[in-house]
């Protein structure tokens, strides 16, 4: 066996595993923040994450090497996408009577609430990534670390909401918040 071949493969094998324990340590830093107070500001009605931070992190740092190709982008995306449905999983566990508004939207429509803690938590992470892969390719090159960790939260938003009233906009809960505000819609 050739000895450049022997040095490349296990050069292969040390990145893969170190992105694998990197991916990892991510997943537990996320499921230490879902179910300690770390991770949520609790306020009457309301539940404020800070999990969107390591899915952020882990769409942008979590990569198999340093020059990007179409390899590493979707690595990037995928690292992403896999923060989030770790933050989407653990989002849909609190719905079993750890948050009050997680409860009553389970109670109201089981698998509309798996879809809406789930698939904007991924789409989030998948996003992201894609978004720093883009702009590191970029002449905006040294912006992309910050417009991706500011797109995360707002992507995170923009999703959980829209699929919110995707899923639950005409339902007595929703539309009793909404009035009881003095909003109609």
């Amino acid at each position: 066996m050739n000895t450049t071949t022997t040095t490349t493969t296990a050069a292969a094998k040390r990145s893969s595993t170190l992105y694998m324990v990197e991916l990892a340590m991510m997943i537990a830093i996320i499921l230490l923040m879902s179910f300690t107070p770390l991770g949520y500001l609790r306020t009457p009605g309301l539940s404020i994450t800070l999990l969107t931070i390591p899915v952020a992190v882990g769409a942008i740092i979590l990569y198999a090497g340093i020059k990007l190709s179409r390899v590493i982008i979707r690595t990037m995306a995928i690292s992403g996408a896999i923060c989030g449905l770790a933050f989407g999983i653990t989002s849909f566990m609190q719905c079993f009577g750890m948050g009050a508004f997680g409860t009553m939207l389970f109670s109201i429509n089981p698998l509309g609430t798996a879809v809406v803690c789930i698939v904007p938590r991924l789409l989030e992470g998948w996003i992201t990534g894609l978004i720093f892969a883009a702009l590191y390719k970029s002449p905006a090159k040294k912006f992309s670390h910050y417009v991706a960790s500011l797109a995360c939260p707002l992507l995170n938003t923009f999703f959980f909401m829209g699929f919110l009233c995707l899923f639950f906009d005409n339902t007595d809960y929703i539309q009793g918040s909404v009035s009881s505000l003095g909003v109609s819609n």
